[in-house]
């Protein structure tokens, strides 16, 4: 996490919408001497006023293992980034070479979850993006093959005791500056970002 609070980002339904849009998490646990990670694609949503991040991972994952033990977990998300060039301040003098991104950070401890639940709402969720073609379930399956596939998949449910991403936009430069940085990144991610957090001062 970015240490500057000028970049953080609070606002659960701001980084939900950010993990809807990148979903595939980087999954963070304490090894025994090392520390671990694994990835998986993650659905965000809200229950009950409580934020829930669902994911999976293989039986075999030595991150599943330590999270079936209990292990706090670190999710850490990455949307669009990119580099800024000095340049593109103007006439601003000593500057140096950035980088501007958006990202989200939830930890805490998982339970473990409904995995075939899983399974359907996360083929659903991403199938439903692919129409006109017809959504993959389940039922294309032969009878039995997916139980037994079940058997090697563990899914959790975390509610995270702390969430917060990071904006960082520029926000430490002047208007002026800004202007700079978003003209050069014309229709990138970035730079439409920008606009938008200019347009909500």
């Amino acid at each position: 996490m970015h240490p500057a609070p000028l970049f953080r980002e609070a606002d659960p339904d701001t980084l939900i919408a950010r993990i809807r849009a990148h979903p595939l998490g980087l999954v963070c646990v304490n090894g025994e001497s090392t520390p671990l990670a694994a990835h998986t694609p993650v659905l965000a949503e809200r229950r009950g006023g409580a934020v829930h991040l669902r994911f999976h991972l293989s039986a075999h994952n030595p991150v599943a293992r330590r999270l079936e033990a209990g292990a706090s977990v670190l999710i850490v998300f990455t949307g669009p980034d990119a580099y800024i060039s000095p340049d593109w301040y103007g006439p601003v003098p000593n500057q140096v070479p950035t980088w501007n991104y958006l990202s989200v950070e939830a930890e805490g401890i998982p339970v473990l979850a409904g995995a075939a639940q899983f399974l359907d709402d996360v083929s659903a969720h991403f199938e439903s993006a692919l129409a006109p073609k017809p959504p993959w379930t389940r039922a294309k399956m032969d009878p039995g093959a997916f139980e037994k596939m079940l058997r090697g998949i563990r899914a959790f449910d975390l509610i995270p005791h702390r969430f917060e991403g990071i904006s960082k936009l520029s926000q430490n430069k002047t208007d002026a500056a800004r202007e700079g940085v978003i003209e050069a990144l014309s229709d990138h991610p970035i730079g439409q970002a920008m606009k938008l957090d200019g347009a909500r001062k």
